[in-house]
C-alpha cells in the first residue's frame, strides 16, 4: 500500500500508510460510541485533579471531535514510541531508514538489525519506556489544565492512559512485537540467535492464536487482524533468519554464474530465443553500448507472438531496471537485493563479471541444509 511523507524528525522521514486513513474513523467511532466516554471518564478520574462532569463530554458532536482528538493522538503518540526505538538504535551507529505508521501502529525501519543481545534488547525496550514516559508527561499535563475545559481534560487523560496500555500490549512476548523482542535477546544471552528466533516466534504464534480466539469470541475484528499479523510476521521472520544462517559467509562471487550473458538491445527476440535455447539460460542481461540497461526473460518473451519473434528488439520487452551487487556482497544481501527479480549483476570495478539468480543461492542453500552451515565458505580471513 502507498506511504505518504508526513514530516521529517531527526532526519528520520515520518510516513503515513494509507491503510491508517481506513483505521481512523473506526477509531473515532470506538471512542465516541457506545458509552466509552463514561468508562473513560471514571478511569482519568483517579489521574485529574477535579472530577470530570460527563454531560457535556456526551452532547452534540463534542463524542466525535473527543474520538477524533484521541485518534490523532494516538496515532502522534505511536510516533514518539518508534522513535524511542530509533534513537536508541542511534546510539549503537544503526540508522534509521523511515517510520512508517500503518494499521498496525508503527514501523522503524531499522538499517540493520544488531544481534548481540544487548543492543537488542535497550532498542526493543527503548518503545515501551517511551510511550511510559509519555503518559507521564500526559498525567502531569492533566494537573495544571483548567477545569473548565472538560474536553481537553478527557483527551490528555485518556492518551496517559492509552501510553501505559500501548507500553504493556507491546510488551507481551508476542514477536515481532517488542516483547517479543526483548524476549530474544535474553534468550540470545545464551542461546544461538538461529535457536533464539526459532523460540521467540513459536511463542508469537502462540499468542497470535490467543489474539485470534479472543477477537473472534469478544467480536473484535481488529483483534483477529492483528493476530494475523503477529503470525505472518513471526513466522517469516524465523524463516528469513534460518535463511540468512543457511547463507552466512557465502558471497556473490561464490555463487555468481560466470562470465555474465548478455545479449544487445537492438537484437531480434528470434535471436535471443536462440542463445536462451543453446546456452540453456531462462534469462539475459541487456547490454546497450557495453552498459546494462535491463534484463529480458523467458517470460517476457511468452508475452509476444511468435510471429513477431523477427521483428520485435529485446528493448521493447525488457525490464528496464537490474540490481547490482559487488563480488564480495553477502549471498543474503543478494537475495534481499534481487527483490521480485529472477537475477541481479555482479559487477566489478563497473563490469558486469557474472550474474546471481534465484537458482544459484537455491542450489547453494540445498547444498548447505544438506551438509550443514557454515560449509565450506566460511572465512575466517580474506
Amino acid at each position: 500500500m502507498r506511504n505518504f511523507h508526513l514530516t521529517t524528525i531527526g532526519s528520520i522521514p515520518i510516513r503515513i500508510n494509507v491503510s491508517l486513513l481506513v483505521l481512523l474513523p473506526v477509531l473515532v467511532y470506538l471512542i465516541a460510541e457506545g458509552g466509552q466516554i463514561g468508562i473513560y471518564a471514571s478511569a482519568i478520574d483517579s489521574l485529574a485533579p477535579a472530577t470530570l462532569e460527563v454531560a457535556p463530554l456526551e452532547e452534540g458532536a463534542t463524542p466525535w471531535l473527543i474520538g477524533l482528538a484521541g485518534a490523532v493522538g494516538l496515532f502522534f503518540s505511536v510516533a514518539v514510541h518508534e522513535l524511542g526505538h530509533a534513537y536508541a538504535a542511534r546510539r549503537y551507529d544503526i540508522g534509521t531508514e523511515s517510520i512508517t505508521l500503518w494499521i498496525f501502529g508503527g514501523l522503524a525501519a531499522l538499517e540493520s538489525m544488531p544481534r548481540e543481545w544487548n543492543r537488542e534488547f535497550w532498542i526493543a525496550v527503548a518503545g515501551p519506556l517511551t510511550s511510559l514516559l509519555l503518559a507521564v508527561v500526559f498525567a502531569r499535563l492533566l494537573q495544571v489544565i483548567p477545569g473548565g475545559l472538560p474536553l481537553v481534560l478527557f483527551v490528555v487523560g485518556w492518551l496517559a492512559l492509552i501510553n501505559v496500555v500501548l507500553a504493556i500490549f507491546n510488551m507481551l512476548p508476542a514477536f515481532p512485537m517488542d516483547g517479543g523482542r526483548v524476549l530474544r535477546a535474553l534468550l540470545g544471552r545464551w542461546l544461538s540467535y538461529v535457536t533464539a528466533t526459532r523460540i521467540a516466534a513459536r511463542i508469537g504464534t502462540i499468542f497470535a492464536l490467543l489474539f485470534a480466539v479472543v477477537g473472534v469470541l469478544g467480536g473484535n475484528p481488529l483483534l483477529v487482524l492483528v493476530a494475523l499479523f503477529v503470525y505472518v510476521a513471526a513466522t517469516t521472520e524465523s524463516r528469513t533468519i534460518a535463511l540468512e544462517e543457511l547463507l552466512r559467509g557465502v558471497l556473490a562471487a561464490d555463487v555468481m554464474d560466470q562470465p555474465a550473458r548478455s545479449v544487445a538491445a537492438d537484437a531480434t527476440l528470434a535471436d535471443v530465443a536462440t542463445d536462451l535455447f543453446e546456452n540453456r539460460r531462462s534469462e539475459f542481461v541487456v547490454t546497450d553500448n557495453d552498459e546494462i540497461v535491463g534484463l529480458v526473460t523467458l517470460s517476457d518473451l511468452g508475452q509476444v507472438d511468435r510471429s513477431a519473434f523477427e521483428t520485435t528488439t529485446v528493448r521493447e520487452v525488457m525490464t528496464d531496471e537490474v540490481a547490482h551487487v559487488g563480488l564480495e556482497t553477502p549471498a543474503f544481501e543478494v537475495l534481499r537485493a534481487m527483490g521480485r527479480e529472477p537475477l541481479v549483476v555482479v559487477l566489478e570495478d563497473g563490469d558486469p563479471v557474472g550474474t546471481v539468480s534465484r537458482r544459484d543461492l537455491g542450489e547453494i542453500m540445498q547444498l548447505r541444509r544438506e551438509l550443514g552451515a557454515p560449509g565450506p565458505f566460511e572465512r575466517t580471513a580474506m
